[in-house]
């Protein structure tokens, strides 16, 4: 459990992992963002609770989703929005991330929004930081909370209890902070079974992915699954090439229609995106009745609107 992220009285005060965030707190998460997404979604005046508020955009690595969300869940709330821009920054310079995050607070920016390649670069902020809140919006491979969260929210929305479920994570797992912080909820929200499945080169070790079963063989591990996450080939964070070919790959990997009938008859299909189409999924079940992966994109924002306020008008 990260303490970083709590106030002396327990508060959420930064958003840095769902590591022993609890599924009480994850749920209350939860909750808020199904209201907001209500309140938003209906006619009349919408409420502006981060009105004078200021949230920078820090992002070192490319993102279309997750930058994209968290703007326009900031903007829904009221908020002035900075994308803070890397190429031009003092940090080409030699500045500290810690003198960068000093001077924003200086301008009063009220929460950063923080992705990096290196893992525990949100943490560092968070130690620094002395009245700005700092959201995880992914580093390096070791986490993605919101990004757990709004997976939380698109598997409630359809079924409801996650006590009975049966989730299959497949592909490359090693490389992933969704598949860490989707591991994370599902423990925190009392999922029955958790599958972690890809090449074995791709599989983290046993003692990270403590309660999850975890298996090369992809036919075994969709039988009777309620939840199937496919995860895409992460080639920018390995060293070497660790697949054969792509469409070796698909053959053994990916899931097609024929594979998703050994699932549950009423199971999902999600991605975080963004998706290899022929890679690790068909077009056909991307498309398909079952997939849920444009759902889980509209979700983010009301899931990035909830952290917002939670942190920054509790």
């Amino acid at each position: 459990m990260n303490t970083l992220q709590f106030d002396d009285t327990r508060r959420l005060r930064h958003l840095l992992t769902l590591d022993g965030l609890g599924g009480e707190r994850i749920g209350a998460l939860l909750d808020r963002a199904a209201m907001l997404r209500t309140a938003f979604a209906a006619a009349g005046a919408k409420p502006r609770p981060l009105a004078g508020r200021t949230v920078v955009n820090l992002f070192f690595e490319p993102s279309t989703r997750t930058r994209t969300s968290f703007e326009l869940a900031a903007r829904r709330l009221g908020a002035q929005v900075v994308n803070f821009d890397i190429a031009s920054s003092s940090t080409n310079k030699g500045e500290t991330l810690e003198d960068t995050l000093a001077t924003l607070e200086a301008m009063q920016a009220d929460a950063l929004v923080v992705r990096h390649k290196a893992n525990g670069t949100p943490a560092r902020l968070a130690a620094s930081a002395r009245h700005a809140a700092i959201i995880n919006a992914g580093d390096g491979n070791h986490a993605h909370p919101t990004q757990g969260l709004l997976d939380a929210l698109t598997i409630r929305d359809h079924h409801g209890d996650f006590a009975h479920l049966t989730v299959t994570i497949c592909g490359d797992i090693l490389h992933s902070r969704v598949a860490r912080s989707d591991l994370h909820m599902l423990r925190a929200l009392g999922a029955r079974e958790i599958r972690l499945c890809g090449p074995k080169r791709l599989l983290p070790t046993a003692e990270e992915c403590a309660g999850a079963i975890i298996t090369t063989d992809f036919d075994a591990a969709l039988d009777g699954s309620d939840v199937v996450i496919m995860l895409r080939l992460q080639k920018e964070r390995m060293d070497e090439a660790l697949v054969q070919s792509e469409s070796a790959y698909f053959e053994r990997y990916g899931l097609d229609e024929k594979r998703l009938r050994r699932t549950s008859r009423d199971a999902i299909v999600m991605h975080p995106g963004p998706m290899n189409r022929g890679v690790e999924i068909a077009d056909a079940v991307a498309d398909g009745p079952q997939s849920r992966i444009f759902a889980q994109v509209a979700n983010g924002i009301p899931v990035r609107m909830a952290v917002l306020t939670d942190l920054l008008d509790p």
